[in-house]
């Protein structure tokens, strides 16, 4: 039998990083993911193996995703039905946050062997609906620097983003992209509506350090199991993925993220076409020193783009303070502002249920 530790002699980083993501995931329109995070204080109060790894966890900033971690196998062992018990937790049905204890607690138990190689790598999350606000970014940006467009995206995961020419957008009823597309991405639009620009995309590749790939039917799988649950419409978007996938693979390359950067930008930039760096929910993953050479690669790039050859960086991340994640884009040419200074456009939901549109981006801040 588990022996249990007082809870006064619990690694309290550790509970605070719980406690943090369980609260983001509550912000964020997700209870069943936000009950499951906060069990896992039960976890980590066990003997479990699980339960040991959690309590001696050297790295609980909240960018290290820790308990996320455990919730994707957790997950995973729901989705391919290896763990009946957890269907009512996922379905919503048990809601009692002692209940879900329990019951997550008894799974971890059974299955801590399986659970703890979850632990090893930070979560796998690619969601489509996140392009939504890179679309919505590169509608302000066409007719300030050209409709033409080259895209880089580094934390590329599975690559699905790097497919966002092939999705059709409807963002508050400005249509974008290939309108008869299987991944239709209708984000609930607040605010005024963005420019109904016209954006040609030429070409869109990207980059992960462990790239998964869509056509390996067990790593698709994995990938949903660190979306969350609350989301179910999220799973329909990762199966119309597949199917684009199965039809052209993303262009999709291993690499360190600034290692990349850097050789993109080395490459003779095409004349008439902006080229964009954009990422969503990856920044915060990154190491400092990998920041800051994106950062210092990007600068001097935008030192020596020009009229007829631009650069734009469009992000979609969080704000750790507010927990709002926030649109931002940045151009050289200056898009109405000094040459690289950041204009936020907006906020979104964190999956792209929603988008909110400044009324005015560039007096947002």
């Amino acid at each position: 039998m588990d022996s249990e530790r007082p809870a006064d002699d619990m690694p309290h980083a550790a509970i605070e990083a719980i406690r943090w993501q369980a609260e983001y995931c509550q912000r964020n329109a997700a209870p069943i993911t936000a009950r499951v995070v906060m069990a896992e204080l039960a976890v980590l109060n066990s003997d479990t193996r699980c339960g040991r790894r959690l309590r001696e966890w050297r790295d609980v900033r909240p960018t290290d995703a820790m308990p996320l971690r455990l919730a994707g196998g957790l997950h995973h062992l729901h989705l391919t039905g290896a763990e009946a018990r957890l269907a009512p937790v996922y379905t919503g049905e048990l809601a009692d946050q002692a209940m879900v204890d329990d019951v997550v607690l008894a799974v971890v138990r059974d299955h801590d062997a399986a659970l703890l190689p979850w632990l090893d790598g930070p979560p796998q999350t690619n969601e489509a609906g996140r392009s939504a606000g890179i679309m919505a970014g590169l509608l302000w940006l066409a007719p300030r620097l050209g409709p033409r467009f080259t895209l880089h995206e580094i934390g590329a995961s599975a690559g699905i983003n790097t497919m966002m020419d092939r999705f059709a957008f409807d963002l508050g009823g400005v249509r974008a992209g290939a309108a008869e597309s299987p991944m239709r991405i209708v984000p609930e639009w607040r605010g005024p509506l963005p420019p109904a620009s016209r954006v040609e995309i030429t070409r869109v590749q990207g980059s992960d350090i462990a790239p998964i790939d869509l056509a390996d039917a067990e790593a698709a799988v994995r990938l949903k199991s660190y979306v969350w649950a609350d989301a179910r419409e999220r799973m329909a978007r990762i199966d119309a993925a597949v199917a684009l996938a199965q039809a052209r693979p993303p262009l999709l390359e291993r690499a360190d993220a600034a290692d990349w950067v850097e050789s993109w930008l080395a490459i003779p930039q095409e004349q008439g076409v902006t080229r964009v760096l954009f990422h969503s929910i990856v920044w915060q993953y990154l190491p400092v020193p990998s920041q800051l050479r994106i950062e210092q690669a990007m600068e001097r790039a935008g030192a020596r783009a020009s009229g007829d050859r631009p650069l734009a960086w469009v992000q979609l991340e969080t704000n750790r303070e507010t927990y709002r994640h926030e649109l931002r884009v940045r151009s050289w040419p200056g898009a109405d502002v000094p040459d690289g200074e950041w204009v936020v456009l907006g906020t979104a939901h964190a999956h792209g249920a929603w988008i909110e549109w400044f009324r005015d981006p560039l007096h947002a801040e």
